[in-house]
């Protein structure tokens, strides 16, 4: 009887192993960002619902969102793990398109927001200190300021009139009223939380729909290169040849055991029921650094002058924030880039590498180095 489930199992094997496969990566031109899961690109069907994007056809080749109550955007970057989109204006005057934006209808949303007035005053009008001067809004006889404080608005003489009030997107909060953010004067982040892909890329796998019939979510290994395919072709035409060869064997070996079953030959019966052991396959487990390691890398509290040693900017590359001045940032050794000490922790806790350049730290090298 279990020679038979065998036969079966061998019969049904191809339609048992047949899985989904992931979406296709695709690009606008060789030097744009990768299209990937939960974006498709205009005219395809792989992808989440929501996120398509489209080509600029003026011979640009540039990325593009089209928001459904906020109009085409161009994309920047995409961050598949943090899940956040860099956009920027075609015409490079981001405020212009914030007095009009809204995101509703798609499936993103602005990390923070802060409330702004925007005011027309006179072009001679001298800048007060706390405005923005927005200069893409200007007019030969008209200038146009920005605050985040109503107060300030409100003291604004009557030669000077509020256009709007409303809330718009930042990259970060506005602690210290400096007016706009960086992101804000030049380009617009916004998130996404549905599909949640940051698991699979996290582990460096590829995200995509676990069954072509559903919205469930699966972890997939990046595409084969383009030669590996007719390699899959080969080993398919293999299986199709060998599955009739086993079949036959199968059927031999069954024959075979009933004419071995009639002569009462029990020397092969026992020999045939005796359980084969299995040893059991080690299980691999990928950790991150132990908390004596990420303790033992330098911290250092920011100054007033927020500067950094090694390759380093502004912003830190895991949560995208600015630094901001007696914040308490950690230093992996080796390669010198820093982050948020909560940020890099927790980071390292499950990974064993830098998340900016992939480098392994060496625990023993720096364990060694703390105990001199």
């Amino acid at each position: 009887m279990s020679i038979l489930k065998v036969v079966l199992l061998l019969l049904f094997l191809p339609s048992i192993i047949r899985v989904t496969e992931p979406c296709q990566i695709s690009m606008c031109s060789r030097k744009s960002i990768p299209i990937r899961f939960p974006f498709r690109q205009e005219g395809e069907n792989c992808g989440y619902p929501g996120f398509n994007l489209s080509c600029n056809g003026n011979g640009q080749s540039i990325t593009v969102l089209k928001l459904p109550s906020s109009g085409e955007f161009f994309v920047r970057s995409i961050d598949y793990m943090m899940q956040q989109i860099q956009l920027y204006d075609p015409d490079n005057c981001l405020p212009r398109r914030l007095l009009r934006f809204n995101l509703s209808g798609s499936p993103f949303f602005a990390a923070y927001s802060q409330i702004y007035t925007f005011l027309s005053c006179p072009s001679q009008f001298p800048k007060p200190a706390g405005f923005t001067a927005v200069d893409c809004l200007a007019s030969p006889t008209n200038s146009v300021l920005a605050t985040s404080s109503t107060g300030l608005a409100n003291s604004m003489p009557p030669s000077c009139k509020i256009i709007a009030t409303l809330a718009v997107p930042a990259a970060w909060p506005d602690h210290f009223g400096e007016g706009f953010s960086g992101g804000l004067n030049g380009d617009l982040r916004l998130r996404w939380n549905v599909p949640d892909c940051g698991a699979c890329e996290a582990q460096g796998s590829l995200c995509g729909f676990k069954t072509n019939s559903s919205q469930e979510i699966a972890c997939f290994d990046f595409p084969k290169a383009p030669g590996e395919n007719g390699l899959r072709v080969f080993r398919i035409m293999c299986f199709s040849i060998a599955l009739p060869a086993i079949t036959f064997v199968v059927g031999f070996a069954c024959f075979a055991c009933f004419m071995d079953k009639a002569r009462g030959n029990r020397a092969n019966i026992t020999a045939r029921h005796t359980p084969t052991i299995v040893s059991p396959q080690p299980t691999i487990v990928m950790t991150g650094l132990d908390e004596s390691t990420i303790q033992s890398y330098e911290k250092l509290v920011l100054g007033e002058s927020r500067q950094l040693p090694g390759p380093n900017d502004s912003t830190c590359p895991i949560c995208l924030a600015e630094y901001c001045t007696e914040e308490t940032l950690r230093c992996i050794p080796e390669c010198q880039h820093c982050f948020h000490a909560d940020c890099i922790d927790e980071w390292l806790r499950r990974n064993n590498s830098c998340p900016v350049c992939r480098n392994s730290p060496s625990p023993t090298q720096h364990a060694t180095s703390n105990n001199d």
